[in-house]
């Protein structure tokens, strides 16, 4: 990619950007230590943070204080960040026509079970939340240690693949089938 001292800007997709690309953007935003600016987003943003996020987040210690749901297309446009980085960390999101981000950022899929589609108590829904976060800690934890400065660009790839399928992985279905 470049030199160690290069910001890389990474981007988190989800569809109603409420959770789990929130919660990957608060934990890049502390893992990454000033090498990484994170951000997320999604296609169809519900305009508000999941409550249970905001909790998790905080009770880890992850900042909390800017976080908010946005669109995508917020990152689209002429005038936004140029992304290195995309993940998408829901399937839906996924399996959509993302905008054509400026800059050929590299992507892969991260996706994890959806903890705010957890029912039952707010022991249930919080503990959902817990492990969400845990999972993309351990991604990002992965991603954050990549040698960026000297590995090329297909065998990060590869790399991003294999993150995206450590434990937690959603099982993406082909959309032919």
């Amino acid at each position: 990619m470049e030199t160690s001292d290069r910001v890389f800007n990474v981007l988190f997709l989800c569809t109603g950007n409420t959770a789990r690309s929130i919660i990957a953007e608060s934990i890049l935003r502390k893992e990454g230590r000033g090498r990484f600016r994170a951000f997320s987003a999604g296609s169809q943003p519900k305009g508000e943070v999941n409550p249970y996020a905001l909790r998790v987040l905080e009770r880890a210690e992850y900042p909390t204080g800017e976080l908010r749901s946005k669109s995508w297309l917020e990152y689209a446009s002429p005038d936004a960040p140029v992304m290195d980085f995309v993940f998408t960390v829901c399937d839906n999101a996924a399996g959509e026509t993302c905008p054509v981000w400026p800059g050929q950022p590299m992507t892969a899929h991260w996706g994890i079970e959806d903890p705010a589609a957890v029912e039952g108590t707010d022991l249930d829904k919080e503990a959902a939340f817990v492990k969400a976060q845990r999972y993309l800690k351990n991604r990002i934890v992965a991603f954050c240690n990549l040698p960026l400065a000297s590995i090329d660009r297909l065998a990060l790839g590869t790399k991003l693949r294999d993150i995206g399928r450590m434990e937690g992985a959603t099982v993406m279905h082909d959309k032919a089938s």
